[in-house]
């Protein structure tokens, strides 16, 4: 959409990239990671501090690949619930 829009000559505005976050129940706490972003991940006690720290995660992680030159993946994986009958 952007290329269309920047061969038209117009400019798309600036939006922040959202990635895809998969967050997972441990017997003891949560785990979460960045399918876009291999190596980003982290874990919590709890869901909201897992939340906390996987921003944390993803701004550093983003950071150091322009740090070294390495180009930023663009968010392409989306995650969804899918409900599935108790018989399959």
């Amino acid at each position: 959409m952007k290329a269309i829009l920047k061969s038209a000559g117009i400019d798309a505005p600036q939006m922040n990239p959202k990635y895809t976050v998969i967050f997972e129940r441990a017997v003891n706490n949560w785990a979460a990671y960045v399918p876009d972003l291999p190596g980003c991940m982290t874990t919590g006690k709890t869901l909201e501090e897992t939340k906390v720290n996987i921003k944390e995660a993803i701004d550093g992680h983003i950071k150091t690949l322009r740090e070294f030159g390495d180009p930023v993946p663009e968010p392409v994986s989306i995650a969804d619930a899918i409900e599935v009958s108790p018989a399959a």
